[in-house]
């Protein structure tokens, strides 16, 4: 007759200490949130203080809940860029941190998912190809508009490397693969494009698809703060499912997760919030590979925790735009620039590291 399994005891030591923990991690996950929002707000304080006219905090508060001659130049110019600027970080961030859950790889972002890429083609071909300027296009094409055509690259591009890497369901190496295939194309493409098109053309593409916040208003404000109020609460919805992907396709099976249907809503989170960034302020490099990356190593969680990299990627977006502002004044650089900058070191520390894992 056989022995009856064991049976696994949890007294109550250890379930209090367990209880602990638990009380800790989400602890530390507020402190976190705080904090970071106390810097987000603080970042976006100072950064609406800084131009041509010099204001105090106090002036920028009395500007934007009241009528000051200093009104118009707070609300309609430096605001919406700053909030544009912590909106968008949020957006890249949170769909990186989603991409690299799901392809459980810390090099995964949304440029590998054909996102920038695509936006990108499609920007180019529509200034070269018709003058475009941005927020309107000539030629009989001003209902669509710069925003609306990255938007739409942007999501064909990842239903192209969706459409490939799928067999039979989707697999995390598979679509990153796949991901720097097709982007390696679309790169080639908008080079191939800026080379063929006017100068002056090819020049206006350049800065868009370097990332810039240059001249944002309320209309690049609205889109992704909607799409931020929408997406936010399904990708935290799905955060079960979410760290569930993180174990083998098997283990997340038993835990009553389907696997390919969690992988395919959630990515589609990741690109739509990718997408609608990437259209109101071009692709701004690195912020959806390194936000979620600092976030996990300051949480200390096994995967990037949502909101802590949400307000990471809104802090670096909006440090990186003063920089690029103050560095060089009064020449403005592309906030892209500044993010290459500091992302292009992170980048190889992370490849660095990883190989070092991988040696231990």
């Amino acid at each position: 007759m056989n022995a009856p399994a064991p049976v696994t005891r949890i007294t109550a030591g250890k379930a209090l200490r367990l209880r602990g923990v638990s009380w800790l991690v989400r602890l530390r996950a507020l402190v976190l949130t705080l904090a970071g929002a106390a810097a987000l707000l603080s970042l976006m304080a100072l950064s609406t203080t800084i131009g041509d006219i010099p204001l105090t905090v106090g002036d920028v508060a009395a500007a934007t809940f009241g009528d000051t001659p200093n009104s118009f130049v707070v609300r309609e110019l430096r605001l919406p860029r700053a909030l544009t600027g912590a909106l968008v970080g949020a957006a890249l961030a949170l769909s990186g941190a989603i991409t690299q859950a799901i392809a459980r790889n810390p090099l995964a972002s949304t440029d590998v998912l054909g996102v920038t890429q695509g936006a990108s083609v499609a920007v180019v071909a529509l200034i070269v190809l018709t003058g475009a300027a941005y927020g309107g296009v000539s030629g009989g094409l001003s209902l669509l508009g710069v925003p609306a055509v990255a938007l739409a690259g942007g999501l064909l591009g990842a239903a192209a490397v969706y459409a490939l890497a799928w067999r039979r369901g989707l697999e995390g190496h598979r679509l990153v693969l796949v991901g720097i295939g097709v982007a390696a194309v679309f790169s080639n493409v908008k080079y191939w494009l800026l080379t063929v098109g006017d100068v002056n053309d090819s020049g206006r593409a350049m800065v868009w698809i370097s990332g810039s916040l240059h001249a944002r208003g309320w209309e690049h404000v609205l889109p992704v703060g909607l799409a931020l109020a929408v997406l936010v609460p399904a990708a935290l919805f799905g955060s079960r499912s979410l760290a569930a992907l993180r174990f083998g396709d098997d283990t997340v099976t038993g835990l009553g997760v389907r696997t390919n249907h969690a992988r395919s809503v959630l990515i589609f989170i990741a690109v739509l919030l990718a997408a609608v960034a990437t259209a109101s302020a071009g692709p701004i490099a690195f912020v959806a590979l390194a936000a979620p990356q600092i976030a996990l190593r300051v949480a200390g969680t096994p995967q990037p925790p949502l909101v802590v990299s949400a307000l990471t990627g809104a802090v670096l977006t909006v440090a990186a735009d003063l920089v690029a502002r103050t560095l060089f004044s009064p020449v403005e650089l592309p906030v892209g620039v500044v993010t290459a900058v500091i992302g292009a070191p992170y980048l190889v520390y992370l490849l660095i590291r990883i190989r070092r894992e991988r040696r231990a």
